[in-house]
């Protein structure tokens, strides 16, 4: 933020998803505070970010106990549509604005903002990145991020792909930007727990395969038989009807009902910073978990069992010295992860975190204290992708040059309660259709 002010800085998030509004809402705690040595003498630290949520309507709205469940503190928080958002950023003065969107959805906001805010030469900085590990659609991904102030890359590794990328293309890499994953943090691991603690980190979707998912809950059932003494806790993202990021579509939960499960084996929610400061040993297939557990020196494995494959997610962490089955585990096998692997990701615990957002930080300080800003300059315009852009809008109810398309919803009231039945008779009609229908209809189509 500018320096020598302690007027706090006003943030806005908008976010689809649980898991990205945790990223985006942490993500505007870090980068929105400017570092100490901005702060003239006298004059204290940096005010706390006002920080405004909004929650973009769609299949993954989170519920409120997701939201209580990442515990991360707004000012306020709504749901809206991106035509009634876009309205909104075009009267509301905010310093710095968070898209935690998936690649589309940044791209249709993109071209939104810069619509509305074509005649004005001050507006906010806009930030996008990942939520985590970035191990498919690099390229589709990166491009429909492109346009933003600020592309943050994860880790050092990260940053080196995405300028890769935007260079290949011949499309400007400046605004990538190097942070960490900004939920990092928590005590480092001071040794065994009584009882020692095993945590298998769930996915949604991966792997996606009812045998698949079976498996890996037997073995983690069996492995809690092998090891009585042991306490073996399944942590699940959601509920089922709940969505996340992915869609699960065939919940953890209803695969454990059909299993006479041992008495040291238990389904957990919660805060995963919380789980994470009982565990002994973090297993997961591909979780951004690892990455948690790793900065705080936990013992984690990232399982072979169903191959190493980009499918899968786990060729990542390929070179971590984190990749075994359970067979090994079973056998009392403990992980010794690569540091130099570990340092490329941006999450080793040796103090590097702590100015980790600090080139973010002094960047939008930069663009906050000149003059005036360029319009937002997306790759993709109706000239460069004209059969592809024009269908990302349209979701968003939005023209190919961003403008409101007839009949997009309201934004001057608030939805009645016929609008509102009708919102959620669609979404549980959805959800309905994902977790029940559609499942039945693939192993029909297996016959």
């Amino acid at each position: 933020m500018p320096p020598r002010t302690t007027k706090p800085p006003r943030v806005a998030v908008l976010a689809d998803s649980d898991t990205r509004w945790k990223w985006g809402a942490l993500t505007a705690h870090r980068i929105a505070a400017g570092p100490p040595a901005e702060t003239a003498p006298g004059e204290g630290e940096p005010a706390a970010p006002v920080l405004d949520g909004y929650l973009l309507r769609g299949r993954a709205t989170p519920t409120p106990r997701q939201l209580a469940e990442v515990g991360v503190r707004a000012d306020s928080l709504r749901e809206v549509t991106a035509v009634e958002f876009l309205r909104t950023m075009a009267r509301e003065p905010y310093d710095v604005l968070v898209l935690a969107l998936v690649g589309g959805g940044v791209q249709a906001m993109l071209h939104g903002l810069k619509r509305v805010w074509e005649d004005r030469p001050k507006r906010p900085v806009v930030v996008t990145g990942y939520v985590g590990v970035v191990y498919e659609k690099l390229a589709d991904g990166l491009l429909l991020r492109h346009g933003a102030d600020l592309v943050l890359a994860n880790s050092r590794q990260d940053a080196d792909r995405f300028r890769a990328v935007y260079d290949g293309v011949g499309a400007d890499s400046s605004a990538v930007t190097e942070v960490a994953l900004p939920f990092l943090g928590g005590a480092p691991y001071a040794g065994e727990h009584d009882p020692y603690t095993v945590v298998f980190a769930a996915q949604p979707s991966v792997p996606d395969r009812r045998t698949d998912r079976a498996y890996l809950l037997e073995r983690l059932v069996r492995h809690a038989r092998l090891h009585p003494g042991r306490e073996v806790l399944l942590k699940l993202r959601s509920k089922p009807g709940e969505h996340t990021t992915h869609i699960e579509e065939l919940p953890y939960q209803k695969l454990a009902q059909k299993l006479d499960l041992p008495p040291n084996f238990r389904l957990v929610y919660g805060n995963m910073g919380e789980v994470l400061d009982r565990t002994d040993l973090l297993v997961t297939v591909s979780s951004t978990a690892a990455l948690e557990s790793l900065h705080r020196r936990i013992p984690t494995v990232v399982l072979t069992d169903l191959g190493v494959r980009e499918v899968l997610g786990n060729h990542h962490f390929v070179g971590s010295g984190c990749l075994a089955s359970w067979d090994q585990l079973d056998a009392g096998h403990r992980p010794d992860p690569d540091p130099e692997w570990v340092a490329r990701q941006g999450v080793a615990a040796d103090g590097e975190y702590a100015t980790a957002f600090d080139a973010a930080r002094a960047r939008i300080a930069a663009l906050l204290a000149a003059d005036a800003l360029p319009p937002l300059t997306p790759y993709y315009t109706p000239a460069t992708a004209p059969g592809y852009l024009p269908g990302i809008l349209a979701r968003h109810h939005l023209g190919p040059d961003g403008t409101p398309l007839p009949g997009a919803p309201a934004h001057d009231r608030e939805p009645g309660p016929v609008r509102q039945i009708v919102r959620r008779a669609a979404r549980g009609a959805y959800r309905h259709g994902v977790q029940r229908v559609a499942p039945v209809i693939r192993r029909m189509g297996e016959l």
